[in-house]
């Protein structure tokens, strides 16, 4: 029998199709976005992943056995020491200095969303806040795969980005992670499945509308 996360990604498919037809997915795909465009949102998603690593560990603290527990606190150490410095090192060549990051702000988009996520991680059940945090992984595994499935740009930062989400390794952790959902959620009563389902399709939203998560260029500020 097939588990929730079966049933969440069939939900989640045309959110799912709708980013793919998404302006700035389609301007990374033929490797011809503007470069102001892809700043700003690489910005909002290095404050995006701050946070992303605050989830983590916030899950790590509910986590229902040692391997779960090992394996989320090693998310949280991979994102903020690996992902984040790979982020930088990318950032840079958009133009982009340590400091301009440090003092850039969250857009509402990208704010609303982290909100949503660590008050989820906050005060839901476990199941629940894993239900929150898929959408993340699987999305990108799933964009990045179709997108190189169409041929790869020749810009080689856009070609860079997409090879990395389409990695398998990629795949890999967001099946883990549904792997994880499906255990969780197994024998939950009806009303807290249903739950499981609302955090999974509000992040989805969420996924959905920060590809316009958009603020001003935070070189302006450079005295």
């Amino acid at each position: 029998m097939a588990g929730l996360s079966q049933h969440l990604f069939a939900l989640g498919r045309s959110n799912l199709e709708r980013q793919l037809a998404h302006p700035t997915v389609r301007g990374i795909a033929a490797g011809d976005l503007d470069q102001t465009r892809f700043r700003s949102w690489l910005v909002q998603d290095y404050l995006f992943l701050l946070d992303y690593v605050r989830l983590f560990a916030l899950a790590a603290a509910r986590a229902p056995d040692t391997d779960t527990l090992g394996r989320l606190v090693d998310l949280a150490h991979s994102t903020f020491h690996e992902e984040l410095s790979l982020h930088r090192g990318y950032a840079a060549e958009f133009g982009l200095a340590q400091a301009d990051l440090d003092r850039a702000e969250k857009s509402p988009v990208c704010a609303a969303y982290t909100d949503f996520l660590l008050r989820t991680a906050a005060t839901a059940e476990f199941a629940e806040v894993l239900a929150a945090l898929l959408p993340c992984m699987w999305g990108y595994s799933e964009l990045g795969r179709a997108m190189a499935a169409t041929g790869l740009p020749t810009e080689s930062r856009y070609r860079r980005w997409i090879e990395t989400y389409a990695d398998p390794g990629f795949a890999d952790l967001a099946a883990w992670c549904a792997a994880l959902l499906d255990r969780a959620t197994g024998g939950l009563p009806a009303a807290r499945l249903a739950a499981c389902e609302r955090a999974f399709l509000t992040s989805l939203r969420h996924e959905l509308a920060f590809w316009d998560a958009e603020e001003p260029d935070p070189r302006e500020g450079r005295h």
